[in-house]
Order: structure tokens, then C-alpha cells, then sequence
């Protein structure tokens, strides 16, 4: 664990100041391990709720889908062609009157089935023709084969698919395009899912800019892009974002959530508010000022890794989390992973993630009391750290494998070191059981190698070099 620093002396402006350095207790950061395991604990379970058909897609299901009104609930043409009673000929009726013995009338495919109707005779079976009165008659020809339309034939009778009641889909399923037509077509309009948790983003920095090439001392917005999809890939549902600007009185109207003046019946209450920037101790940094202002409490406050140090969590009274990232892009990244991935695990009713052990393919030194999360790429199976990954470079994360987590003391090469997958990524692969080597009993006769033979490598080799 480290130490985290006190807060440099505030300006005398109320809105912009911040406290001196005695109002923050000096504390001990969170281990990288403490920081999953404190903010999963942290929250419970979303309750579920129901949504509208066409929210519902990869929601999973609390309550059956059952069949409303038969399926189909009326007897229907599976063909385009003529509804007709009894044998042929048939005189031509109305469409959708009741027809009497040898009538018919035209019908098109889903149209409903009239009364008297016993089948469907298929548009290219069926000829127009005249009788000896000159009156038009239905006659079969063309590719009627013998004996059409047998009773019944072309005819889907109400209730085929499904009775009223039927179990369609069982609860517990991962909700799929098909699963919501077939729910439509039982008559739902909603479905009962469970909770997932509402995220919604807080985007900070005077100095981004979020078109063209920035003048120096500006930067692209990194944020806005790909925070979204990532929230999504997480588990949680993006629910828009806001830019503020620097001040404390952005941060705490931001915060704040105050109720539109019309409200939208459509907006989802957030249940998570992802901030990034703000995170540090300098006097423009305000989001544990904020925090406090609203009466909420720190979960999170610094974690003993790099990138990614000074990430915080924190409650609010109304329930919502408040996850504040790095302004660093990649130290965001990991903290999001760290704490976030975490947090919406929990509140969307899934597992901690999982951590996984790959074979380090080089030698990391230690760095006492610190974590470092470490983009590598596999390279012969083994992991080795991504070029362009280091200082904050967002570079060697885009062409990256996976994340290490190398330990404080180090890793040794070809040790085993926890990692995990990229949200975006492929999984990482499970480490096969290592193989009992066999042997075989020496000849007799036989004496130890020596010389060229003794000489041959084994053990694991430093493929690092050819990442560069």
C-alpha cells in the first residue's frame, strides 16, 4: 500500500477553491486486489424490471413468455391465391363473404380465412374462365397437380403454433431478436428482465477539443468515442453524457442531477455517473469536494497502481455510484477495468470477472508497494508488453492482447502472471495443465550427456525483443 498525498492549498474563490491539505486525511490507497473486491461489494444486485420490446434485445429474462391469445388467433392463407368451398368449378364471390358449396373468392397470403371456406387453391393452379352463360367461373389448370386443393390444404388454422397459455420461452434466456418477435406475435408489448445497471457520462477538460487537429495545449476528446461502447461491452446500459466545464460549480451541477423542468418519460435514472478527470489533488480538481457536498462517501479513493492511481468511487445518498477516472486516457482505461467492470458485474447480477494466468515472455523488474497494469500482446504463446504502451499511450492498448497484472515484486520470465481481456477483445486462452513429462529408463551402458548435447536451451526464452 502507498501513501496518497495531501491536497495543494486551495484559491480564496468559493467556487473554485479547494480545501487545504489538513482536510483530507492522509490514507492508504486500496491494493490493486483490495480495489476489485471493494467496489463488486459494494453494490447489489439491480431488481428487475420491464422494458419495451425493443430495449430487450440481450436482456435476460425473469419471468416466462407465454402465449397471450392463440398463435395464430385466426385461422389464416398460407398461400395467394382463392378461398374456395367444395369441389370445381367455382362461381367467383365477393372477397371475405361467407361462401356457400362451389364458391370461392380471392385471398392473399395472412389474409383471414373466410366462413364456408374448406381450402386454398393456389394463384398459379387456379384459371379464369367463363361457364356457358358467359358468367365468370374459377377452374384448376395450370400447375395443379390431381386431386388439389385437398381439404384444408393452404389453410393455418388459428391456434397451430400456439394454445393461449403455452410457455414460449423459458425465463433465464438471453433475449434474441427472435425470442422478441415471438413475443410480439403472443401479444406482449414488455418484458420482465432483469436489472442492469443505467450509466450515464460526465465528461470534463476545458482543453478538449472534439473535431479537427488540436492547437498545443489542446487535446482530442478520447472520451466521448469510445467510452459508450465500452459501458456497453461492460454490462451497463449508456445512457448519454454531459461535457462540463472546470469549475467546482460545474462539477456540483453536474453532480447534482437536478430534474429537468419537463421531464422525459423516456430518460432512465442513472445508476452509475462515470466521471473523468478531476481525480487528482490540485486545486482543479473537484470531485471529492463535490462528493462531499452532496453528502456521499468515498468507497474508493487512490489504488497502489500504475496507470490508474488516483480513480475513485463513491457513493451518493440517492443510491447512485459515482466512478471518477483518470483524465489519462489509459490510466481511465484501467481503472475502469479495476473498478468499473467490477461495479457493473454486481449491479447486473454477473460474477466477479475473471482472471486468467499467462506465461510472462520477459523479465519485469519490481517496483515496491505498486501494481502495474501492463498491455501485452501473446507472441508463442507467451505475453509479452505491448509497444507503445507505456507513458499513457493509448497506442500498444489498441493492438493489445490482454492486460498483466504484474505484482509489486516483479515477474520472472516465464512465470505466471494474472491477466485479463480487453472488453473488445477475444478471451484469453486457459493455460493447459502442465504434462507429466515422461521417461524412459537409460540403456545400459548409458552415461550422461555431455559437451554439444548438454549445451541444448530448455526452459522458456525472452520473445520480448520482437515486439519492438
Amino acid at each position: 500500500m502507498t501513501t496518497a498525498p495531501g491536497d495543494e492549498a486551495g484559491s480564496p474563490d468559493p467556487q473554485n477553491s479547494t480545501p487545504p491539505p489538513e482536510a483530507h486525511a492522509t490514507h492508504l490507497d486500496h491494493t490493486w486486489d483490495e480495489a476489485r473486491q471493494t467496489a463488486f461489494d459494494s453494490a447489489t444486485p439491480i431488481p428487475p424490471g420491464r422494458v419495451p420490446l425493443s430495449q430487450a434485445v440481450g436482456r435476460v429474462l425473469v419471468e416466462d413468455i407465454t402465449a397471450l391469445h392463440d398463435m395464430p388467433h385466426y385461422a389464416s392463407s398460407a398461400m395467394d391465391g382463392w378461398a374456395v368451398n367444395g369441389s370445381g368449378p367455382w362461381i367467383v364471390a365477393e372477397p371475405r363473404q361467407r361462401l356457400a358449396p362451389h364458391q370461392a373468392s380471392p385471398i392473399v397470403t395472412g389474409g383471414l380465412i373466410p366462413p364456408g371456406a374448406k381450402a386454398v387453391l393456389r394463384s398459379e393452379s387456379a384459371v379464369l374462365g367463363t361457364d356457358e352463360d358467359g358468367l365468370p367461373i374459377l377452374l384448376t389448370g395450370g400447375t395443379a397437380r390431381p386431386g388439389e386443393p385437398r381439404n384444408g390444404q393452404h389453410i393455418r388454422k388459428a391456434g397451430e403454433e400456439a394454445a393461449e397459455g403455452d410457455v414460449l420461452v423459458k425465463a433465464g434466456v438471453t433475449l434474441n431478436p427472435a425470442h422478441l418477435a415471438v413475443a410480439a406475435l403472443a401479444g406482449h408489448d414488455d418484458l420482465l428482465v432483469r436489472g442492469k445497471p443505467v450509466v450515464k457520462l460526465l465528461l470534463t477538460g476545458s482543453e478538449v477539443v472534439a473535431q479537427g487537429l488540436p492547437e498545443p495545449g489542446q487535446v482530442r476528446d478520447t472520451f466521448g468515442p469510445q467510452l459508450a461502447s465500452v459501458v456497453d461491452m461492460l454490462g451497463g446500459l449508456y445512457a448519454g453524457q454531459e461535457r462540463i466545464g472546470d469549475s467546482y460549480s460545474d462539477w456540483l451541477a453536474g453532480l447534482e442531477d437536478l430534474a429537468p423542468e419537463v421531464p422525459d418519460p423516456a430518460a432512465l435514472p442513472a445508476d452509475v455517473v462515470i466521471t473523468t478527470g478531476g481525480t487528482g489533488v490540485s486545486k482543479t480538481d473537484h470531485l471529492r469536494r463535490a462528493v462531499a457536498e452532496l453528502g456521499g462517501r468515498l468507497i474508493i479513493d487512490g489504488i497502489a497502481m500504475r496507470p490508474g492511481h488516483p480513480a475513485v468511487l463513491a457513493e451518493l445518498p440517492d443510491g447512485r455510484f459515482v466512478l471518477g477516472l483518470p483524465g489519462n486516457p489509459l490510466a481511465a482505461m484501467m481503472a475502469l477495468s479495476t473498478v468499473g467492470q467490477p461495479l457493473l458485474a454486481a449491479l447486473g447480477h454477473g460474477a466477479m470477472p475473471p482472471l486468467l494466468h499467462v506465461p510472462c515472455g520477459t523479465t519485469i523488474e519490481p517496483e515496491p508497494g505498486r501494481t502495474r497494469l501492463m498491455p501485452f500482446r501473446l507472441l508463442y504463446g507467451m505475453a509479452s508488453p505491448a509497444k507503445h504502451a507505456g507513458s499513457g499511450m493509448m497506442r500498444g492498448l489498441a493492438s493489445a492482447h490482454g492486460v498483466m497484472v504484474v505484482p509489486p515484486h516483479g515477474v520472472q520470465l516465464g512465470e505466471p502472471v494474472p491477466a485479463f481481456a480487453l472488453p473488445w477483445g477475444p478471451p484469453l486462452p486457459v493455460p493447459e495443465p502442465a504434462a507429466k513429462p515422461k521417461t524412459r529408463p537409460a540403456a545400459k551402458g548409458a552415461t550422461k550427456a555431455t559437451g554439444k548435447d548438454a549445451a541444448k536451451p530448455g526452459g522458456p526464452v525472452d520473445w520480448s525483443a520482437l515486439l519492438g
